[in-house]
């Protein structure tokens, strides 16, 4: 039998639903240069960064429509995200 090759494979720890989405989440502002950690909530698909980049402390660089872009070092390389406010959280 094959194995799945999708983006959310071993992810059942990890993407465990926090329960119901709020309004607040959605609607959260942040300002350029604010530290933001990325933390994905499961129960929102748009706007989700790839697994390996949950936990990660990034900076936020600029807006694309709601969505914010952040910039965070992943090793040696530095990497842009295009991310939605759900999917963040004030450090």
């Amino acid at each position: 039998m094959r194995r799945s090759k999708g983006l959310r494979r071993d992810t059942r720890k990890l993407l465990q639903s926090e329960g119901k989405l709020k309004v607040n989440d959605i609607i959260k502002e942040f300002n350029v240069g604010e530290k933001v950690a990325i933390v994905i909530n499961s129960s929102y698909h748009k706007g989700m960064p790839f697994r390996r980049f949950h936990g990660k402390v990034a900076e936020i660089v600029g807006r694309r429509g709601r969505a914010y872009i952040v910039k965070f070092k992943d090793g040696n390389k530095e990497k842009l995200q295009i991310v939605m406010p759900t999917h963040l959280k004030k450090v």
